[in-house]
């Protein structure tokens, strides 16, 4: 039996390079069931690298993924390292649902059947019950009105709430957020944090790549500083924001407008 206290996903001792650049050098972050975790840092400090490296979207060189107490079984070394077991990689991909940055909804279809696709064709759920969930979800992120438009004729704002609406239909164990608000302009970006603040109140697994200092802050149980790969400094956001122990963050919040 799954003991409550087993992280939904943990990294330990994560390599990351592409060629001759490293990109994280050895990064360890647990997310515990119910806490959302907020990684920041200036653009290439690696934290989209780290959020496609724990989801299995990049393959890392060394260290250890452990999702729900599991180890990621790998076949060869370094470079050529890659996971060995295919239903553990597509079990753990459809349990750690990604939010990109821009979206991703396939034009062709509408809202509901970019939320239904997933569900039926990977998990092979019942189409009846996997569409009476898509509905409730979109209802949830407040577009249920939109579930016959197609995405081109949401805004920005609204595609990325049927993003997060797929995401959830998906019943996930963590959803992790790659800079969910920085395509959208400020009026719409709030569409979207009011929709992520939701979900962190219901204590749903979050990890979340943010520029948005005021969100991390807002939503975050523990806060992840990254600094050329490495990371520089950890805490609450209390304490990350209003008491940062290192110049590094001490700079990048006063760059950032958070100081």
């Amino acid at each position: 039996m799954q003991d409550q206290n087993t992280p939904v996903i943990e990294v330990r001792d994560l390599h990351k390079a592409y060629g001759s650049l490293e990109v994280l050098k050895g990064v360890s972050l647990a997310a515990p069931r119910g806490h959302t975790i907020a990684l920041i840092g200036s653009s290439g400090s690696g934290k989209s690298t780290l959020l496609r490296c724990c989801n299995l979207l990049e393959d890392s060189q060394q260290g250890d993924i452990i999702f729900m107490g599991e180890k990621v079984r790998w076949k060869g070394e370094g470079p050529n390292r890659h996971p060995a077991d295919r239903d553990q990689l597509v079990r753990i991909r459809t349990n750690l649902c990604m939010v990109f940055q821009q979206f991703n909804l396939w034009s062709h279809m509408t809202i509901l059947q970019n939320v239904m696709e997933a569900p039926i064709t990977v998990q092979k759920r019942d189409r009846a019950e996997v569409e009476q969930a898509a509905r409730r979800y979109l209802e949830k992120v407040g577009i249920g009105d939109k579930a016959d438009a197609y995405p081109a004729q949401l805004s920005g704002g609204q595609q990325q709430r049927a993003a997060i609406a797929r995401a959830l239909c998906m019943e996930p164990m963590a959803i992790l957020f790659d800079e969910p608000t920085s395509a959208l302009d400020p009026e719409l970006q709030q569409e979207v944090v009011r929709v992520i603040k939701a979900l962190a109140e219901e204590h749903r697994t979050m990890i979340i790549v943010t520029h948005g200092m005021r969100l991390a802050a807002d939503v975050a149980d523990h806060v992840i500083f990254l600094h050329q790969g490495r990371i520089e400094e950890e805490g609450p956001p209390d304490q990350v924001f209003g008491n940062p122990q290192t110049e590094r963050l001490r700079q990048f919040l006063s760059a950032s407008g958070a100081a």
